[in-house]
């Protein structure tokens, strides 16, 4: 069974806003690192759609430093599934995925391969609430960003983690992996 892989990248205050967190070269390179781990992604639609509008190649020249096109090239590279009731369709590699959360995610986990990631907060929250995440990285900036919701908000029961891992980055921030208990 390939596992399902949560990856996100937080402040010390527990924001989640993408704008608020370190983007430089050794993070994008982690964070293509992560992705290139995963046969395929599995996203909700704001993360989807977040991502194709940053990623999705080519970008206009100077548009983005030179150091971010490994990253866009694994992400626009890789299969993804979009977990949406209201898109109509999706392209960049990706599939609608409709209908049962809970059966097409481990039906997916039961297919051969590397293992699956997810990103974003919504999906997630609702993949923790099914006890379907296999690993969660948190990737710690060190800022205070003094807004933002948590992480996790209105999970119904509390996540008991171990920590598996722990690498240190130039800028930093702290990637922190850990599995259920």
């Amino acid at each position: 069974m390939r596992p399902l892989r949560y990856s996100i990248n937080l402040t010390l205050d527990g924001c989640y806003d993408h704008r608020v967190g370190i983007a430089d070269a050794e993070l994008h390179r982690h964070a293509a690192e992560t992705l290139a781990r995963a046969d395929a992604l599995l996203f909700g639609r704001v993360i989807y759609q977040m991502m194709e509008s940053a990623w999705r190649t080519p970008a206009p020249q100077g548009e983005r430093p030179d150091w971010t096109a490994p990253f866009a090239r694994t992400i626009g590279a890789a299969k993804k599934y979009v977990v949406s009731s209201t898109l109509e369709s999706v392209d960049w590699n990706a599939e609608l995925v409709r209908g049962d959360l809970r059966a097409t995610v481990e039906a997916l986990k039961r297919e051969p391969g590397n293992g699956l990631y997810t990103g974003g907060v919504t999906l997630p929250r609702a993949l923790a609430d099914m006890g379907l995440i296999d690993e969660y990285e948190f990737i710690v900036h060190p800022r205070v960003a003094g807004h933002g919701p948590t992480l996790f908000a209105g999970l119904p029961r509390m996540l008991d983690l171990a920590l598996v891992g722990r690498r240190e980055f130039a800028s930093g921030a702290v990637a922190l992996r850990y599995v259920p208990r």
